[in-house]
């Protein structure tokens, strides 16, 4: 607490020379810089003793990193800042934020969850951080302190960057998610008031391949179970791209793939799939988004009913007009078929999914890639679970 009072440093390289916290920064950043230069392939194979020697200067970065906080120069609160919140009152009254006049909620605080719940014990958590900014495909770590004090668990962000909120689904398998559940009031019939939801801590977010699924014109978006989390805040993002400045899209052609081992796990997607597909016959451009979704397990009771509502216009699980398949792709063909659709062009394929199908689909890409720099190539970008 008393660390804040400390006067805020001005200048860069004033602070980076003159400074304890500064030097260290300096004499650490340049050690590791040795350490992973001199780490290169060429490096270790043609100078081994440069090699050698220079990873002896881990000694000098941890001591250089454990004196390096003894300079305490975090910024501190600006004048401003200390006649609005003073630590002197506010720090014995933290219970009291946002009630006491002297003490207004920090700028840096959240809004309460807003919790919406799904079919089959899944729940959407939209939540509003100032500041926040994130990209598709990203994740976050999620704490809920009236859950656990200590755990931390990774989920996937669901929203769009264009979207006023950020997002996530969790659905409830083990004790953790079974606790937020209950924590959120979802297992109580009557509305539950904003401030009576737990506070979320939220670390991140932190990115993975699918921020690269702009940079092509042709994409392969393939997601098996839950893997195809990532690919809700793609597709979202495609489509307000599209909506608002269609013109300067790369991105001209998705193929989607959904693998899933029962039916409930369809639920909560198929809603932003049907909105999507409805859109696109609006605007008369049905082709941009070809998807499959595949059921790998099922049993006799469903195969019949299945078979009864095959003539239906609109799939009995999904509500799509797209019918669900049964079994799984043959990848070989699915690639072959793309790759005749698209000569000549560089194909993004994105995986979420197990290891397994992550090898499939990079032995695929690679053999239907031509040696040919002008011919088509598959490019392979993945996301294990």
């Amino acid at each position: 607490m008393y660390a804040i009072l400390s006067q805020n440093p001005v200048g860069g390289l004033y602070v980076a020379f003159t400074y304890l916290a500064g030097l260290t920064g300096v004499i650490i950043t340049l050690a590791l810089i040795l350490i992973i230069t001199s780490s290169t392939k060429t490096i270790r194979r043609s100078y081994f003793e440069v090699f050698w020697y220079t990873h002896h200067l881990f000694v000098i970065f941890f001591i250089g990193l454990v004196i390096h906080g003894a300079g305490r120069i975090v910024r501190g609160q600006t004048a401003q800042s200390l006649a609005e919140h003073n630590p002197e009152i506010c720090y014995k009254n933290f219970t009291h934020w946002g009630k006491k006049g002297a003490c207004p909620i920090p700028q840096f605080s959240g809004n309460p969850p807003m919790v919406v719940i799904h079919p089959f014990k899944t729940i959407e958590l939209q939540m509003m951080k100032k500041g926040f900014k994130m990209e598709v495909g990203q994740y976050i770590f999620v704490k809920c302190p009236a859950v656990s004090k200590l755990e931390w668990h990774p989920f996937t962000l669901t929203s769009a960057p264009e979207e006023d909120y950020f997002s996530i689904h969790v659905r409830i398998v083990g004790d953790w998610t079974e606790g937020l559940f209950n924590a959120c009031g979802c297992d109580k019939q009557e509305f539950q008031e904003a401030w009576k939801l737990p506070k979320i801590a939220v670390d991140g977010p932190f990115g993975t391949a699918s921020e690269d699924v702009f940079s092509y014109e042709t994409v392969m978006l393939v997601g098996a179970g839950i893997g195809v989390t990532p690919f809700a805040s793609v597709l979202k993002s495609v489509w307000y791209k599209y909506c608002h400045d269609a013109t300067n899209l790369k991105l001209k052609k998705i193929y989607f793939y959904w693998l899933c081992r029962d039916t409930h796990a369809f639920e909560w997607f198929a809603d932003l799939l049907q909105s999507l597909e409805a859109q696109m016959q609006e605007r008369n451009n049905a082709d941009f988004l070809s998807y499959n979704i595949y059921l790998t397990g099922w049993d006799e009771s469903q195969a019949t009913h299945f078979v009864v509502h095959h003539e239906e216009e609109k799939d009995v699980i999904t509500g799509l007009k797209q019918k669900t398949l049964y079994g799984r792709p043959n990848w070989e063909n699915e690639f072959k078929t793309i790759a005749g659709q698209h000569p000549g062009s560089r194909i993004g394929v994105f995986l979420c999914g197990p290891e397994g199908l992550a090898d499939t689909l990079n032995k695929q890409s690679i053999s239907n890639s031509e040696a040919d720099p002008r011919g088509v190539h598959f490019i392979f970008n993945k996301e294990n679970f």
